[in-house]
């Protein structure tokens, strides 16, 4: 009466072997993908490890980036503490920029940064994310038509030159240092032209008082950019237009003695302000490169060099 009976016990036996099949079966399927790495790369995870970031070196070295992309990511997924981590999550920041994924490469850039403040080689980090910064708005348009970048939004060109300030005031003596510091003075000429435009803008239209300011703004704080004698000239007119005969003369007064030989000076030592406007609008060259055009946009990290020697970043 209160015993099992037969075929209940059978029944029950029959669901532990069938649970017990599952469990089995959901188990090799959990290690499937482990066991697959293993199959197609060696007998160990340390081999796996080895093959996945020897191919995604010789993705880089060919210049195939977007397969050493798949490659550095699924060594990342997969060994996130292994021996090449760090060095495939600065080589994903380098593949990312050269096909031109800025956004990834920044966003890899400050992973890194925030992963290894401590880094030997997180300046490279640093670095990169001001390229991939300055490199956002550089479209094919305007990299082969000549667009004047000072004409278009310069949001990401004022935050590369936070990128590389934060560069060479943290790691002074980084190999990266001093190309920063010349990046900075093109962006600063950008910057200044900027300003520039916009006051030669406000210059055409009768907005003397804005012309005036915006001249001004650049005289003070872009002062050792060559935007500096158009802004002098602009201040002439803008002075002259609201009467301040005084300011005008003033600001005459120091473009003649410091740019004397400045293109809009007639032979007679008079100052002709349609030469400045029209300069302005014709000339998309107006800011020195400091050698910058036909550079390589961006270096490898140290350790994928095609010498195969590994560099270290001075302290």
């Amino acid at each position: 009466m209160f015993g099992e009976a037969p075929n209940d016990r059978c029944a029950a036996r029959h669901h532990g072997v069938i649970v017990i099949a599952l469990v089995a079966a959901l188990s090799g399927c959990a290690g499937l993908g482990e066991r697959d790495d293993l199959d197609e790369y060696g007998d160990s995870a340390e081999a796996s490890q080895q093959a996945l970031y020897d191919e995604a070196q010789q993705a880089l070295r060919s210049g195939n980036y977007t397969e050493s992309i798949v490659r550095l990511q699924r060594l990342d997924a997969r060994f996130p503490f292994g021996r090449y981590a760090e060095q495939s999550q600065l080589e994903l920041i380098f593949a990312h920029h050269m096909i031109g994924d800025h956004d990834a490469a920044l966003a890899a850039a400050d992973r890194f940064i925030r992963l290894h403040p401590q880094h030997p080689n997180v300046d490279y980090a640093h670095y990169m994310r001001g390229l991939s910064s300055l490199a956002q708005d550089r479209g094919i348009f305007r990299r082969f038509l000549g667009t004047d970048i000072s004409r278009r939004d310069i949001t990401n060109i004022k935050q590369a030159f936070v990128y590389f300030n934060d560069l060479v005031t943290s790691f002074p003596g980084s190999i990266y240092a001093m190309d920063s510091r010349q990046r900075m003075i093109y962006i600063r000429n950008v910057l200044a032209a900027h300003e520039l435009n916009v006051a030669t803008y406000y210059l055409g239209r009768g907005a003397f008082v804005a012309a005036a300011n915006r001249a001004r703004y650049v005289i003070e704080n872009f002062s050792q950019t060559n935007a500096v004698p158009d802004a002098l000239a602009v201040l002439v007119e803008a002075n002259w237009q609201l009467g301040l005969d005084d300011s005008a003369h003033d600001a005459l007064a120091v473009l003649a003695l410091n740019f004397p030989d400045y293109y809009a000076f007639d032979g007679q030592g008079q100052l002709v302000l349609r030469k400045v406007i029209d300069n302005r609008q014709r000339n998309w060259l107006n800011m020195v490169t400091f050698g910058l055009l036909g550079r390589p946009e961006a270096p490898p990290p140290l350790t994928i060099r095609r010498s195969g020697t590994v560099a270290k970043n001075p302290s």
